[in-house]
């Protein structure tokens, strides 16, 4: 045997191999209402998250929980609506949705196989049949057509829109700012002027400023949004436990959750933020 055909592969490949994908883990949401008056009677949900993720997928946001909280005392919002989640990771608040009496949810995050998966897994997991068939799971890029977003909605023989849309923990994100804006912009319902509506069509934004030095990297968000004829108001703060101990910044302004509601107020535009 030559000296050529005697290299062990060891000698070849110097990289040290790649450790192994971590293992799935699961979250616990546990219900802070005492009881339910519509939909499934639940004490807590079981949310399981994908072992690693560039897009952060693997991990229970406190931004999620406050909205599902807030969801859960909140019911007006959705039930017999249609919902749409952008950025779903595990779903948490879609799946509040889909249980509390939500008409359609449409839970989205990027299309990559393992996230959607596991959107799937956890509201097969969560939601008993019926409620489990009002819910459709996709991958969708923000600033895309909404086309296939709105095709999931059920036929009522109006133009379709989702009556509420869901963005928990997403602002931090400040390149996708306005891309954000424009899947909420064209997919959200827009009721005609005569109608007389109580509650209209709204975007909620949760979020913790995670580097609060960035902060104002954040509110630029809804700077965009007032530009662009949202009306913004803050409607919620809670406090939580950081999601990560040891970053740096004030404790105090990584542990808030702050809840937003917005709205479009430029009037005239239909469903697709068209003026």
């Amino acid at each position: 045997m030559s000296d050529e055909e005697d290299i062990s592969l060891d000698s070849v490949f110097t990289e040290p191999p790649r450790p192994p994908t971590p293992n799935p883990t699961v979250a616990l949401y546990h219900r802070e209402l005492s009881g339910s008056t519509v939909g499934e009677d639940w004490t807590e949900i079981e949310i399981r998250l994908v072992g690693t993720h560039p897009l952060w997928g693997n991990y229970l946001w406190n931004a999620a929980r406050a909205f599902a909280s807030y969801l859960d005392e909140h019911r007006e919002l959705y039930r017999g609506k249609c919902v749409l989640e952008l950025g779903a990771g595990g779903g948490l608040p879609s799946i509040v949705a889909a249980k509390n009496g939500a008409r359609k949810v449409v839970m989205t995050d990027y299309p990559d196989d393992e996230l959607v998966q596991n959107m799937a897994y956890n509201a097969e997991k969560n939601v008993n049949p019926p409620n489990r068939e009002r819910i459709s799971i996709q991958g969708y890029i923000w600033g895309r057509s909404v086309n296939p977003l709105l095709d999931a909605l059920p036929n009522i023989g109006t133009l379709p829109g989702f009556d509420l849309i869901i963005l928990s923990d997403l602002i931090f994100n400040h390149s996708q700012h306005d891309a954000l804006l424009t899947t909420c912009e064209q997919a959200l319902s827009r009721p005609a002027p005569e109608s007389p509506v109580s509650l209209p069509p709204s975007v909620l934004v949760f979020y913790s400023h995670h580097r609060p030095h960035l902060a104002h990297r954040d509110m630029e968000f809804f700077e965009k949004a007032r530009q662009r004829g949202w009306h913004c108001e803050e409607i919620v703060t809670r406090k939580f436990t950081p999601m990560f101990l040891n970053d740096s910044g004030d404790e105090s302004v990584r542990s808030t959750v702050h809840g937003w509601s917005l709205t479009r107020s430029t009037p005239g535009a239909n469903n697709r933020g068209e003026a």
